[in-house]
């Protein structure tokens, strides 16, 4: 008789984390999140969400800004037909970024430079 332990169901934040790594992501712990809003408090919004939504021309726009200042702000307009949690997370999806921060309407997003990263995480 094969007796084998019973299978444990993985969390869905643990699930989430796997899937996240498996497309290149990854998740900011607090203190990172912390210090990315630390260093984005000064910035300006460099892209904005407006009527159209997210839409390929502004996914290339945050592509380019991110591999420009690695940190940026996105601003989500009133006219915008998302959730600027729901456009903020459409973002960093289609982006390959993590959200550092959604206060109001704007994103903070975050995206480590592939060859020579400027921002040092804790």
């Amino acid at each position: 008789m094969n007796v084998t332990a019973p299978k444990r169901s993985l969390s869905i934040r643990f699930r989430g984390a796997i899937w996240l790594v498996l497309q290149g992501r990854f998740m900011l712990t607090g203190k990172q999140r912390h210090h990315l809003r630390g260093l984005g408090h000064a910035l300006s919004p460099l892209v904005h969400v407006g009527k159209g939504g997210v839409d390929e021309g502004l996914i290339k726009a945050v592509d380019q800004a991110l591999a420009d200042h690695e940190l940026i702000k996105v601003k989500v307009g009133d006219s915008a037909d998302l959730d600027r949690h729901e456009a903020a997370e459409k973002i960093a999806t289609e982006s390959l970024s993590e959200v550092a921060q959604v206060i109001g309407n704007i994103v903070l997003l975050y995206r480590a430079h592939p060859e020579t990263p400027t921002i040092k995480l804790p």
